[in-house]
């Protein structure tokens, strides 16, 4: 079995439950500032996780790893929203030693593309139509940009001794991407 597989069958439980967090989120969205709200646990979270792979992910290992969407896109998105990005919460991210551990972290957020496009519909049914560069993803490029990451997750994920480990980084990406949100609630962020 081809390691991004493995992932999906063995992360499904934390997506689904990360999945749930995020729609009850958008389904409170009722203005461009609580939309901002939102984003700024997506720019912390994807923020702090990119931080953590930078010293393993290169143009070695993902060549177009500079033309991915990433966390400077939200940061956009969040000031067309009239946002600002202080005060962000400083979560916590899945330790990652190695290339490896790098990618399946990113699986999480490479994958977060895929459903963006339904954020994008659910947005603008509450009226929300600015910062969404974020989550409009790669337009129609998205199939392929998803089909060139796992290609790659893949090729190093080759040795099934390690499938298990890269399963275990994913759903802790998963897990600890829904904390955010639990903690914002608590805080009232």
């Amino acid at each position: 079995m081809m390691l991004s597989q493995y992932i999906k069958e063995n992360t499904k439980e934390a997506h689904q439950t990360l999945e749930g967090v995020v729609v009850r989120q958008l389904k409170s969205i009722r203005s461009n500032a609580d939309y901002a709200a939102v984003l700024k646990n997506f720019y912390a979270y994807f923020r702090a996780v990119e931080r953590n792979v930078a010293p393993y992910i290169s143009a070695d290992v993902l060549p177009d790893y500079a033309n991915r969407r990433n966390s400077s896109y939200i940061k956009t998105d969040i000031e067309e929203l009239g946002g600002q990005v202080e005060d962000l919460p400083e979560p916590a991210v899945p330790a990652v030693n190695n290339i490896l551990e790098a990618l399946s972290a990113l699986y999480v957020l490479e994958g977060s593309i895929m459903g963006g496009p339904y954020i994008v519909q659910m947005l603008n049914k509450y009226g929300i139509s600015a910062g969404t560069s974020f989550f409009s993803g790669y337009g129609e490029e998205t199939g392929k940009m998803w089909t060139v990451f796992t290609d790659v997750l893949n090729r190093y994920g080759e040795d099934p001794a390690t499938h298990s480990r890269a399963a275990e980084v994913a759903n802790e990406t998963f897990a600890k991407f829904g904390d955010v949100f639990a903690q914002a609630a608590i805080t009232g962020q």
